[in-house]
């Protein structure tokens, strides 16, 4: 069987014909980039590019084609939509004039699925980092459940922004990555909130570093340290929140060197598997388009041409994924012992006592490192204990060490609330976050495995007040490290998100529980919070 696929959601022109008949399944990918003059991409432009190249490069893959045209693969979104326009009409006509069927693949979907498939991994932690898109994702009950994502700009957008500041032409990550060889580390804000991550603030303090002189190597080096970082760092914690040991990378910012090699380093850490494509199939290309295509086309997910629209906002976790088990699953439960290896420390449990070491990060650079390590595990102590006073189930901190990363607190909990996932529960997590949102302060990475259900196994929590904890089985609060002091409900919306991610990774009836959270929350917490999810909810990178 061969498909002939078709790429143009912003800059690169791409056609592909990928034969599953092959021996080993040969993909021909035929490419013409738009390459702006100056600044960055210009739709008017790139559609323009679109429209004169779509079908010297369709006419190209065609000829290499051994034989018939079993299916037309497109990419349907997301994207810009004078770009998307031209390449659907260039597939319906195709599609027609050869008697074809039609597909209409999502083009971040089609970035995973290609590292997916030729990895051989079962079900893997997918992270996508593209020009204009950035997510951690997981495969789960039929779709592709976003775990983490940027909540502003794409990370390749992100640097091309600075790049531009600095009068740089499009593409300006591999000019970063040039100039950062001779660089040296400078400090940059470092944002992550749970699994989701911010880029704004970094790309700000980097056009101001170097306005104030700040050569620009340095900046160009330290924007690479602290984006890549923070991008391992989410990706790391998918891996602890769902269980699992395999990560895929996806995305044309995954060409750079310096990502792969913290990913690489980050898993190896962890006793995890890491994959990244080749490069012809990380950046924008027709190939992954067609190899995603033949998957659809075998599980009968085609289009009719009146229902073959293109869509700029069309999100992976929309689409239901008809080519894959309903059985599979990114969440994978493994018996922990006595020894934990969470996303950012170790964790060693003892009858009554609990020893948390955030050790060193390798991929990360040290003085980032370090000041993460220190920031964390102080702020960790004191939110821990500012919520007991607030009446929030917590463990009893009894010693910490901040230089060295180390705390030491009351055991609590028989199991992660990823494990007995229960409505009661999760209820209890939301009037739980509701009263340290009264008290001033957020968690910042409120998910189904920072919460411990069960009966304490050290001294009473005196200020718990729920009606079954009367014999110690308790919902606590653990891991404040990522926590901080603010009076903005859009910091408070943002621990309703991350744990409604972190549901939708380890839940098989998510939005029931998400129901039941938000109810919840409204009973006790203020509705201007609830308001501002909708906000969050609705931002997102395609709106």
């Amino acid at each position: 069987m061969q498909v002939l696929g078709i790429e143009g959601t912003a800059w690169a022109a791409s056609a592909a014909v990928y034969d599953t008949d092959a021996a080993d399944q040969s993909v021909f990918i035929e490419t013409d980039a738009y390459q702006p003059e100056s600044g960055g991409i210009h739709p008017r432009e790139a559609a323009e590019h679109m429209s004169d190249a779509i079908p010297e490069v369709v006419e190209t893959a065609l000829a290499e084609a051994d034989g018939p045209i079993d299916a037309v693969a497109f990419s349907r979104g997301p994207g810009l939509g004078p770009c998307l326009r031209t390449v659907g009409t260039a597939a319906r006509a195709l599609a027609q004039t050869l008697d074809v069927p039609l597909v209409g693949v999502n083009h971040m979907v089609a970035h995973l699925e290609i590292g997916r498939q030729q990895s051989g991994f079962d079900s893997p932690v997918c992270l996508n980092a593209s020009g204009a898109n950035a997510h951690v994702l997981g495969y789960r009950n039929g779709r592709y459940r976003v775990l983490g994502e940027t909540m502003d700009t794409g990370v390749g957008n992100a640097i091309d922004k600075f790049t531009r500041h600095l009068g740089w032409s499009h593409p300006g990550g591999p000019k970063v990555e040039d100039a950062a060889e001779d660089g040296e580390y400078v400090e940059l804000p470092y944002v992550v909130k749970g699994m989701d991550f911010s880029f704004s603030g970094i790309m700000s303090a980097a056009k101001d570093a170097y306005d104030e002189g700040t050569p620009v190597e340095d900046v160009c080096y330290s924007l690479q340290e602290n984006v890549f970082a923070i991008l391992t760092e989410v990706a790391e914690r998918a891996l602890s929140l769902t269980g699992s040991d395999e990560l895929v990378l996806g995305g044309g910012v995954g060409q750079n060197d310096r990502l792969r090699e913290m990913l690489a380093e980050m898993c190896d850490q962890r006793g995890a598997q890491f994959y990244a494509p080749e490069p012809r199939f990380l950046r924008d290309n027709a190939g992954m388009i067609a190899v995603l295509g033949a998957e659809m086309l075998h599980a009968g997910d085609t289009l009719a041409v009146e229902d073959s629209a293109v869509d700029p906002n069309f999100r992976p976790d929309e689409v239901p994924v008809a080519w894959r088990d309903d059985s599979e699953s990114v969440a994978v439960w493994r018996d922990e012992g006595d020894e934990i290896e969470g996303a950012e420390a170790t964790v060693e449990i003892g009858d009554e006592r609990v020893t948390k070491r955030r050790l060193p990060k390798s991929y990360r650079h040290p003085e980032l490192d370090a000041r993460l390590r220190r920031d964390r595990t102080v702020l960790e102590a004191r939110l821990t204990s500012e919520a007991r006073r607030h009446g929030v189930p917590t463990p009893v901190v009894y010693d910490v060490d901040a230089p060295e990363g180390l705390l030491v607190f009351e055991r609590v909990g028989e199991a992660d609330l990823r494990e007995r996932l229960a409505a009661d529960r999760v209820r209890d997590v939301a009037r739980q976050l509701a009263a340290i949102h009264g008290a001033g302060f957020v968690h910042g990475d409120p998910t189904t495995r920072n919460v411990r259900v069960g009966r304490s196994h050290g001294p009473p929590n005196e200020r718990a007040a729920e009606s079954r904890e009367q014999d110690g089985d308790r919902t606590y609060l653990i891991d404040f490290g990522l926590g901080y002091y603010t009076d903005d409900d859009e910091d408070y919306a943002m621990d309703l998100h991350v744990f409604a991610q972190s549901l939708a990774g380890t839940s098989d009836d998510a939005e029931t529980l998400q129901r039941e959270f938000e109810d919840a929350y409204a009973e006790v917490g203020e509705d201007a919070v609830l308001d501002r999810l909708r906000e969050v909810e609705g931002r997102g990178r395609y709106q």
